[in-house]
C-alpha cells in the first residue's frame, strides 16, 4: 500500500498510549514509582504468587508494570520514558529528599528548562524535563 492510499483510509483516533514495562518485582517497582507521584490505580496479584502487574498514573502519565519471568538485563533497556514535570529543579530535589539518586540537571539545546535523568530498580532509564519544553 502506497503511503497516499493509506493517508486516504479513514482511521479512528487512538485513545491513549500505555507504555508496559517487564521488571522483576512489581510490588518493589509500585512502592519506587510512588516516590515520583505515580499511584497505582490497578494491580493484579494472583493467590499465593507476588504481584503480577500494576497500572499506575500520576496526572496524566500512565505507565504499566508486568512482571518477568526472566532475568533482565539493565544494559539492554532499548526505551527511555521521558517525563514532564511542573519545575524540574524542585521535582528533582523532591526524589532526592525521598532518598532517590538523580543525576544533576544538565540544559541540552532541546531542554532550556534543564532535565535530569534518573533509573528505576530495573535500569529503566527514566528523563525528566519541565513542562515549559514541551
Amino acid at each position: 500500500m502506497s503511503s497516499s492510499t493509506a493517508s486516504t483510509i479513514a482511521v479512528n483516533p487512538l485513545a491513549g498510549l500505555t507504555p508496559m514495562a517487564h521488571v522483576a518485582d512489581v510490588a518493589l517497582s509500585v512502592s519506587w514509582y510512588s516516590k515520583l507521584g505515580f499511584v497505582a490505580e490497578h494491580t493484579w496479584t494472583p493467590e499465593g504468587r507476588p504481584m503480577q502487574w500494576a497500572y499506575l498514573r500520576n496526572g496524566g502519565a500512565q505507565l504499566m508494570l508486568v512482571r518477568s519471568d526472566r532475568p533482565l538485563s539493565p544494559g539492554a533497556q532499548d526505551i527511555l520514558f521521558y517525563l514532564y514535570a511542573n519545575g524540574v529543579a524542585a521535582y528533582r530535589e523532591n526524589l532526592i529528599a525521598q532518598e532517590l539518586r538523580p543525576s544533576e540537571i544538565t540544559y541540552p539545546p532541546y531542554a532550556k528548562h534543564g532535565e535530569f535523568r534518573i533509573d528505576d530498580p530495573d535500569g529503566y532509564c527514566l528523563l525528566v524535563g519541565d513542562t515549559e519544553q514541551r
